[in-house]
């Protein structure tokens, strides 16, 4: 029978609870809605959506799916249950199986199947199992970490086929106990014999040069190793101790040469060197890691000390972007030369400001200006006048939910952007802001790095209040045992995830803070109270000294310490910074609109001490010399009618970017661009009509209230679809409860490429409905050859010719049966 019949009958027998399980683990299934079971069947079936299914997948149950797969035949009807499976699976049992076979079952990735034909009358009472039909292409050539067998590679590997039947004559003429051939297909029956038990593997690597088990060890998980010269010949009839254990192995077929750099350990061989079981390392529990640990005083001070710091250091980074925006590359994202200034000015190394430079945009502290091409803040930004708490779970948030990978700065190009063409636009090297640091997994992983942390902190947690200190490879380790298909996801991820959750306080000292813990649970407003009740209270004053410098005896308000960048250059770095006072800082305050008795005002009211003479001095004498000749920028202009409209815009923070000036009561003159004043106008609702070409005027009316500005709101990945839509789907379903004898639709398409692809792997012939060109339909009987990119290749045996059809045009398969093609 059809494996998706077969599955669509399992799935119609089902129970609406057994249904709800299923969706809520393979969402996907329903979206859209499936018309009947059928249709569903088709899905579960399908190469994406059971790819999707096994991401979920621990070691165990993998182990145990992949083992399925092996010993499993779906065109024989070869069967197995949990018994046969015990014999090939080291250290497994019926009662670890039986649960792990009922779960694979639950998600349709296997459905329940008759005994194997000759099983004994014993065998009724067991559960026998076939996998999806797909499982084959998505587990790959190597299900297991096992190669491919003798006679796979006779028939895919053309130079190992020229080569067998002579490899198999000199192992006879050595004394070797294998029967020669004439044929490859015989010969390579014959190399499958002669490894096929631990003990004859044995006997063959008796005589083995020295570290040639050494080398069979690397191919312990994976069957395929690369090997310089891979095609060279050695004779079986050296000695062991003239030749390597590479030629060696490849003199016996041991090793099978895939091209002129890799080798491949077939089946048998590897099997045997495992004792004969296809899984050797087979347990339900998950590895622990050796850790250290840290007291939660260090923990604690180490987050908290991070997060003063990142606020600071942010705020610092929009300071210097306003002051000079940053200039972006002609092939996207900033360069290095500018992204060395911007560290230069903020005092910090060029990794570590690139990676907060991706932060400020990831939260959109920091937008792309496409008029100047340059990254500027955002006019009126409310992060910088939220509450610390507030400014740290906005980044957070922000973090959480982007798709970039800011730790893949400065990291080598690879894949299709590494052209020679492109590298010789943009250096070798990923740029800050550019593509080549987008990631759309990065979401997923970020999230499963996170709860994997809680997980080992829960379970590492000593009962002194000390918390285990983690790093990449604990990580990494239960990646790959708790999902193995993504672990690769992981390995060019985790690191750079670590070091940013440390930025964020999400872990300090190494460990997993109670933060980053609240945070994984999805408890946002638990790490808001934690983070209050110890993040210390910000410093609202300085320290003047007669040098012309201010020490700021901790992490200063976001408003004091923007005010005080304005009027003085900072110096050093952490908390106990320090700025200095000349006439050029101070003339930048007065060009932004302040004058000598604000900046007095301002110091008086913040210093802790008297505001020494010499700064007096120099406020007083700058400000004299300031504006007595004034420079105005003037790109475009306002106007209106309404002089109350004007004198609101000219009120509201919001287009401080625009640096506003009146010149009449209904004109108004802006340093921007017709089109970006144009911009920031619409995004305060107005609707203004630019005369760009004429007089660069804007002019608007009054539509409607100016809107506010959202902050990142960070949700997990949705796992589950809804419950009205699950319910809508089991109505759907509870409707046409029958499996129809013909099916349609997607069903039928699926149930098409079954049919096809089970022909092509046995040679036979199908009956096809094709549909030409002019809408006739025509039946044709021919042998399938391979499908692929939506079309089939096929050997008519009538006409003695190959062509190719699109599968568009099949609208029915059914096997023929008697026609089969030459091997």
């Amino acid at each position: 029978m059809s494996l998706i019949r077969a599955l669509s009958k399992e799935l119609e027998a089902r129970s609406d609870n057994s249904l709800r399980a299923l969706f809520a683990a393979r969402p996907d299934l329903i979206s859209p809605m499936a018309p009947d079971f059928a249709a569903l069947a088709a899905r579960a079936s399908a190469r994406v959506s059971v790819q999707r299914a096994l991401e979920r997948l621990n070691k165990p149950e993998m182990q145990v799916l992949e083992t399925l797969h092996l010993c499993t035949n779906a065109d024989t009807g070869h069967s197995i249950s949990a018994a046969g499976l015990k014999k090939v699976i080291a250290g497994s049992t019926l009662s670890a199986l039986d649960p792990i076979l009922a779960k694979l079952q639950e998600l349709a990735l296997v459905h329940r199947a008759d005994p194997p034909a000759g099983s004994p009358a014993t065998s009724s009472r067991q559960r026998f199992y076939l996998p999806v039909g797909s499982l084959k292409d998505v587990i790959g050539i190597y299900p297991a970490g096992l190669g491919r067998s003798y006679t796979e590679l006779v028939r895919l590997q053309p130079a190992f086929t020229q080569r067998v039947v002579q490899l198999v004559a000199e192992l006879h003429h050595s004394g070797a106990g294998i029967h020669p051939a004439s044929t490859p297909m015989d010969a390579a029956l014959a190399l499958q014999r002669w490894t096929s038990t631990p003990e004859s593997l044995r006997a063959i690597l008796a005589t083995a040069p020295d570290r040639t088990m050494g080398l069979l060890d690397k191919f312990g998980s994976w069957a395929m190793g690369a090997v310089p010269q891979a095609q060279r010949r050695a004779s079986v009839t050296h000695e062991s101790h003239d030749v390597g254990p590479i030629d060696w192995l490849l003199a016996r077929g041991l090793l099978v040469p895939l091209d002129a750099g890799h080798v491949e350990l077939p089946h048998s061989v590897g099997l045997a060197l495992r004792g004969g079981a296809i899984v050797d390392d087979f347990t339900l529990t998950p590895p622990v890691p050796e850790l250290g640990h840290t007291s939660a005083a260090l923990r604690r001070n180490a987050a908290m000390g991070a997060i003063a710091e990142i606020l600071r250091l942010t705020a610092e980074l929009l300071f210097a972007v306003r002051e000079q925006p940053l200039a972006t590359l002609r092939s996207g994202g900033v360069g290095v030369r500018e992204l060395r200034r911007l560290a230069e000015s903020i005092r910090l190394g060029v990794h570590e400001s690139a990676v907060l430079l991706e932060l400020c945009a990831m939260a959109g502290l920091l937008r792309l200006d496409v008029d100047s091409s340059t990254w500027v803040q955002p006019p009126s930004l409310e992060w910088l006048n939220l509450p610390r708490q507030e400014q740290w779970l906005w980044l957070v948030n922000a973090w959480l939910a982007s798709e970039r990978a800011p730790s893949l700065v400065g990291q080598p190009l690879t894949g299709p952007s590494s052209s020679a063409a492109h590298q010789g636009a943009a250096g070798t090297t990923i740029n800050a802001l550019s593509a080549e640091a987008q990631r759309p997994d990065a979401p997923v992983v970020r999230r499963r790095v996170l709860e994997i942390l809680n997980e080992l902190t829960t379970e590492a947690a000593a009962p002194d209040g000390k918390a285990p200190v983690l790093d990449a490879r604990a990580v990494l380790q239960r990646a790959e045992w708790a999902q193995p298909r993504m672990s690769r996801r992981f390995s060019s991820l985790v690191r750079g995830i670590l070091e940013e959750a440390s930025l964020l306080g999400l872990m300090g000292s190494g460990a997993l803070t109670q933060l980053g813990s609240a945070m994984a649970d999805g408890q946002p407003e638990k790490a808001m109270t934690i983070l209050g009740e110890h993040l210390p209270a910000a410093v609202n004053h300085i320290l003047l000294q007669a040098d012309l410098t201010a020490v700021a005896p901790g992490y200063l308000a976001p408003e004091l310490s923007e005010t005080l960048q304005l009027m003085a250059d900072a110096e050093g770095q952490g908390p106990a910074s320090i700025y200095r006072f000349s006439a050029t800082s101070v003339r930048r305050a007065l060009d932004a609109g302040q004058d000598a008795e604000s900046l007095l005002a301002f110091l008086r009211e913040h210093s802790a001490t008297d505001v020494p003479q010499p700064l007096e001095y120099l406020i007083q004498d700058t400000a004299s010399r300031h504006g007595r000749l004034r420079i105005g920028t003037s790109a475009s202009f306002i106007q209106s009618d309404d002089e109350t409209a004007i004198t609101d815009l000219l009120l509201e923070a919001r287009t401080s970017a625009l640096s506003l000036v009146r010149i009449a009561p209904t004109v108004l003159t802006s340093s921007a661009s017709p089109r970006e004043t144009a911009r920031v106008l619409r995004e305060l609702g107005l609707s203004p009509a630019v005369q760009e070409a004429e007089t660069a005027v804007v002019r608007f009316k009054r539509t409607t209230a100016l809107p506010g500005s959202a902050r990142p709101v960070y949700t997990a990945p949705r796992t589950a679809p809804p419950d009205d839509d699950v319910e809508a789907q089991l109505s759907v379903l509870r409707q046409h409860r029958a499996v129809p004898a013909e099916a349609t639709g997607e069903a039928s398409t699926q149930l098409g490429l079954e049919t096809l692809q089970k022909a092509i792997r046995l040679k036979q012939a199908v009956t096809m409905n094709v549909v030409d060109s002019l809408g006739n339909a025509n039946t044709e009987t021919v042998v399938p050859v391979s499908v692929s990119g939506g079309r089939v290749r096929v050997f008519d045996p009538a006409k003695d010719t190959e062509r190719v059809l699109s599968i568009h045009r099949i609208i029915d398969v059914e096997p023929a049966g008697e026609v089969r093609i030459q091997q």
